[in-house]
């Protein structure tokens, strides 16, 4: 059986600039957003179906990328980024002005140090490795890309390198357009790759 392969993308810069989007913010993105993805696809894809985060800073895209490429493309609600409780659409300044050192601890330990409200990062992470596992199921053997969020890029990393959540997300930047590549032998476990 051939390989298949699942190409992670995270979104553009949305409107509104730096402040923590989770689930519940919904910013489109912005036009620098929509040039960021446009350079990242490349010259000629091979991508078979694209595959979806329900927000729109993943959605209008992946709509446009399916209708240039005359491909279908599927939406997948438990795509969305994880949820930021009471930092949803507040910026890192924001926080760092009214929480005290909030934001230090959260970076410097974000599993025990979420915002109040927040979905837990365990939650979070199996919530996406059952979508991805899932996606491997459906699609295997063939091509495919998801548009997704920098937390989706980080929950499948820490799973695919076996690394503890924390260290994931304390550490690793994903930019917008990131592209993460992961692809699975026949019969072997997923090998990643990030650009």
């Amino acid at each position: 059986m051939s390989e298949t392969q699942i190409d992670i993308i995270r979104h553009g810069e949305p409107e509104g600039g730096r402040r923590y989007r989770g689930s519940s913010i919904d910013d489109p993105l912005s036009k620098i957003g929509w040039q960021q993805m446009w350079d990242a696809v490349p010259e000629k894809p091979h991508w078979e179906h694209i595959i979806s985060s329900p927000l729109s800073r993943c959605l209008k895209f992946s709509e446009a990328l399916a209708d240039t490429l005359s491909i279908n493309f599927s939406v997948v609600d438990n795509l969305k980024e994880i949820g930021f409780g009471s930092w949803e659409g507040r910026t890192p300044e924001d926080i760092k002005n009214n929480e005290g050192n909030a934001l230090e601890d959260f970076l410097s330990d974000p599993v025990n140090n979420r915002p109040e409200g927040a979905e837990p990062l365990d939650d979070f992470a199996k919530r996406i490795w059952d979508v991805y596992e899932n996606l491997a199921e459906q699609y295997r053997g063939q091509h495919i890309l998801v548009v997704a969020h920098a937390g989706v890029i980080r929950a499948i990393t820490s799973q695919i390198l076996g690394m503890p959540l924390d260290d994931v997300y304390s550490r690793l930047k994903i930019e917008y357009a990131a592209v993460a590549t992961t692809r699975i032998p026949s019969g072997r476990k997923p090998i990643l790759a990030l650009t």
